[in-house]
């Protein structure tokens, strides 16, 4: 069981515009619940109870809801990342680079994962780093796509990946254990020493450890989940978090 969560949530969002013009996508709300707050319910039920969130746009505004969250079952702690206007998302894993010590779990912030694909990133997997995968008929321009070798082996990943290279999609959360935290945490700080660091996803460093053999996935194929990222999202999130409310 993997005690420990990072959600990566430092984004504005605009292609959310004007829902995002004054919050962070993270703060949209759902069901009567914001998008972090299902995140930190459903982390919570599967059994974390440390998390750790890297803060950006209205950070004040933010760290100010976060606040509110009054649960005995975890203990959220905030992040700024002071350069989230001009870096990639590797530049949030960065800031909490020194909080990678042990066994965690990254879930980009947005992303909705039910209660189900938690657990199921907790049964655990054979790889030091594992990707939660879901496979669907075709994929697009902006999917991150996965190709999985035998076993479950990854070996690419990225949107620029052909159709004929992908057969699955990363949605955003992603398990680290052992030498796989040491390893992830380590070529952070390698690629964010290069010039053009501070321009990668943090997943281009997940690419580039795969080579190594000590990357694999986790299908969650046929579970509930949604990316919050165009505005054509938000009424299929709704639908999937009214679910989750009606259901307790």
């Amino acid at each position: 069981m993997i005690e420990h969560a990072i959600i990566l949530s430092a984004g504005q969002g605009s292609r959310l515009l004007p829902l995002t013009a004054e919050r962070p996508k993270c703060l949209i709300e759902f069901s009567g619940r914001s998008l972090i707050e299902w995140q930190i319910e459903m982390l919570a039920r599967g059994g974390v109870k440390r998390i750790d969130v890297v803060t950006g746009f209205m950070t004040d505004r933010l760290e100010q809801e976060l606040g509110k969250i009054n649960d005995p079952r975890v203990e959220i702690t905030c992040h700024f990342n002071p350069f989230f206007k001009v870096a990639d998302n590797l530049g949030s894993c960065w800031i909490v680079r020194e909080q990678m010590d042990g066994d965690f779990l990254i879930l980009n912030g947005d992303t909705l994962v039910s209660e189900e694909i938690v657990q199921k990133v907790q049964e655990g997997s054979d790889w030091p780093i594992a990707v939660t995968v879901d496979v669907k008929p075709a994929y697009d321009s902006d999917d991150m796509k996965v190709s999985r070798g035998e076993n479950g082996r990854l070996a690419r990943i990225g949107k620029t990946l052909t159709a004929e290279e992908s057969n699955s999609e990363s949605i955003g959360f992603l398990a680290f254990r052992g030498e796989g935290a040491d390893l992830f945490r380590e070529t952070v700080r390698q690629v964010m020493r290069t010039p053009d660091g501070v321009n990668h996803w943090y997943l281009k460093v997940i690419d580039m450890i795969a080579d190594s053999g000590k990357v694999g996935t986790k299908s969650i194929e046929g579970l509930d989940w949604a990316e919050v990222d165009f505005l054509n999202d938000i009424e299929i999130a709704t639908a999937l978090t009214d679910r989750w409310a009606s259901n307790g």
